[in-house]
């Protein structure tokens, strides 16, 4: 069950970091998200991941929307918003009966943001924070 946890945050974060043209810009970004269970025996580790955003990719947001991965993963997403630098959504996964919001915030060089998914076995928040590293290398 974790493990198809930290999977569905890692799968959403990755897209969002890419998807808005306005509040991201081009470039090589890394992203670390934490995630919080209550009652859990003990705290998960941090994921830490660099992802590339392309001037292409920055210019056709829709592609980065996360969509269904699998044909285990139903997940959906709705609502999904740009309001200058903040990016919000709605999400629900049919098989999984999980539903979730998301809200990310860019400055220039960074954003911080959180996830919350309400479960069968209870909740789970995702606090992301990311950070613009450069370039993208140049053999991606």
């Amino acid at each position: 069950m974790i493990r198809k946890l930290v999977f569905v945050a890692v799968a959403c974060a990755l897209p969002v970091v890419a998807f808005a043209a306005s509040p991201v810009k081009p470039g090589k970004w890394t992203t670390t998200m934490q995630m919080e269970m209550p009652n859990m025996p003990m705290k998960m580790p941090p994921v830490t991941v660099t992802h590339c955003v392309t001037k292409e990719d920055a210019e056709n947001p829709e592609k980065y929307v996360p969509q269904q991965r699998s044909k285990n993963n139903d997940c959906k997403v709705s609502d999904f918003k740009i309001d200058g630098n903040t990016v919000t959504w709605k999400m629900a996964c049919e098989k999984q009966k999980m539903t979730g919001e998301g809200k990310i915030t860019y400055s220039s060089d960074s954003y911080d943001g959180t996830m919350h998914m309400n479960m069968p076995n209870g909740e789970m928040t995702a606090k992301y924070t990311g950070k613009y590293l450069g370039a993208c290398d140049s053999d991606k």
